[in-house]
């Protein structure tokens, strides 16, 4: 309720009520003084709308507004007048209007910023904007990132709702660790080992032998020790496993129609934030360009006569190059490269039967960076046992999992993302750590950790 009694209006509201009294709530944004006239801009959760308090409308509302500074938040109440064709403000949505100011109300006082958060950009070394993140989400640019993850999630949900998958939480706290690969997480469980977990992998293929179609929004945890401007030590995974496959490139397709769903979502929903960043969408063509890895290692020798045909996986130049050459060759911002050495991969992803030296495990790379990593898993109880034993694991560590396939389970593959790196390169962000509300990486748990000895 605002103050007069009346309800609260919302910023992208106040358009419907041109010549009547309204009740606004929000922070001050930015004040400016113009003679006997201040403007404010008040933000609340929909936007931004600017109030004119002028003295001769009343000395009341003045009086208050020459205590504001930013952050404050107040409650106004005003008479909704359309803006002149010369002062409209296209890039707010009740950029057509002005309230005159009739009533302010201080709800709360704010202490003095330690920077300006008045500007359009927020021009802040990453470390400043992450040291004082519970200010800087106030920002209408830094809030765009959100909104965006946000959409992203939440239409990978509705995308596969409308698939027929079932959703479920996998947990965070495993017994073992599966994965190999990326280093994990060791906790103390009440005095046994226990890892935090780095994929629902295991967990999401055990939910699939009973549901068929499964996805999960999940906290996974990398003990990577790396810096680099992509990997974070907690990331958002948007992971998927569906069941009576016929080949990997039902996965793959699923995958496709995943990420199309996405970016016309974004595309259609996030137009103003979007055009905050000057971002366009990633160009996704009717069919995505798909190369095996030894194709995508070939087309990069003739490009450019670097010689990676050797290599087990794509290096991250690898991954640059070769998205150019098919945006040069074919317009698409996107490309699924397939058919990894069965050997560098878990032991769970299915080997071709034609040459099983390669597997049937896809990633889709989007502008240069991997956003999903997917394909065909291996279903048949005694292939998995052998797998088991030939990548020298413990089949004690994951018992649960193959009690899963011992009692029959059908051709199934799966895939995931990660939100922020997705988040990231829609904006064309230069840091991941940008596009994590809260991120955890060596040197930060919110606060700055003194530098590891």
């Amino acid at each position: 309720m605002g103050m007069t009694g009346t309800k609260r209006v919302l910023s992208s509201e106040a358009t419907q009520f041109i010549g009547k009294e309204i009740s606004i709530s929000g922070w001050v944004r930015i004040r400016r003084d113009h003679g006997k006239l201040i403007f404010l801009d008040i933000r609340d959760r929909e936007g931004i709308i600017q109030v004119v308090v002028n003295p001769k409308v009343s000395e009341e509302a003045y009086r208050e507004a020459l205590e504001l500074k930013p952050e404050y938040v107040v409650t106004i109440v005003g008479k909704v007048n359309k803006r002149p064709e010369t002062a409209i403000n296209k890039d707010i949505i009740s950029g057509t209007v002005e309230l005159e100011a009739l009533k302010i109300k201080i709800i709360t006082k704010a202490k003095i910023l330690p920077f300006d958060m008045g500007g359009n950009e927020l021009n802040l070394e990453l470390p400043t904007l992450l040291d004082h993140r519970a200010l800087t989400l106030r920002h209408p640019k830094i809030q765009a990132i959100f909104k965006i993850q946000a959409v992203i999630i939440d239409s990978f949900r509705e995308y596969l709702k409308k698939e027929g998958f079932f959703e479920f939480q996998a947990p965070s706290i495993a017994p073992a660790v599966a994965e190999g690969g990326a280093e994990v997480f060791q906790i103390d469980y009440f005095g046994n080992k226990a890892y935090l977990s780095q994929s629902p992998q295991l967990y999401k293929q055990i939910v699939m032998s009973a549901f068929e179609r499964v996805f999960s929004v999940n906290k996974i945890f990398r003990a990577e020790p790396s810096v680099t401007t992509r990997h974070l030590a907690e990331v958002i995974s948007l992971d998927a496993e569906m069941a009576f496959i016929d080949s990997w490139t039902d996965v793959k397709d699923m995958a496709e129609s995943v990420v199309r769903y996405i970016l016309e979502r974004v595309g259609k929903e996030c137009g103003s934030e979007l055009k905050l960043y000057n971002a366009a969408l990633p160009k996704m063509i009717d069919k995505t360009p798909v190369l095996s890895l030894r194709e995508a290692q070939e087309k990069i020798f003739k490009h450019s006569k670097r010689d990676v045909r050797k290599d087990k996986d794509l290096n991250p130049e690898d991954e640059k190059e070769i998205c150019a050459i098919i945006k040069e060759e074919t317009g698409s911002d996107f490309v699924f490269i397939y058919g990894y050495p069965t050997k560098n991969k878990p032991f769970y992803v299915y080997p071709n039967p034609k040459d099983p030296q390669y597997n049937e495990g896809m990633d889709l790379l989007c502008r240069g960076v991997e956003w999903l990593s997917g394909g065909r898993r291996v279903n048949d109880y005694d292939q998995l046992m052998n797998h088991v034993k030939e990548w020298n694991m413990d089949p004690k560590k994951i018992a649960m999992f193959l009690e899963a396939f011992s009692y029959g389970v059908p051709p199934e593959g799966g895939f995931a993302f990660g939100a922020e790196r997705m988040t990231m390169q829609i904006l064309e962000l230069q840091n991941v750590r940008e596009a994590s509300m809260f991120p955890r990486d060596m040197e930060r748990i919110d606060e700055r950790l003194s530098k590891v000895k």
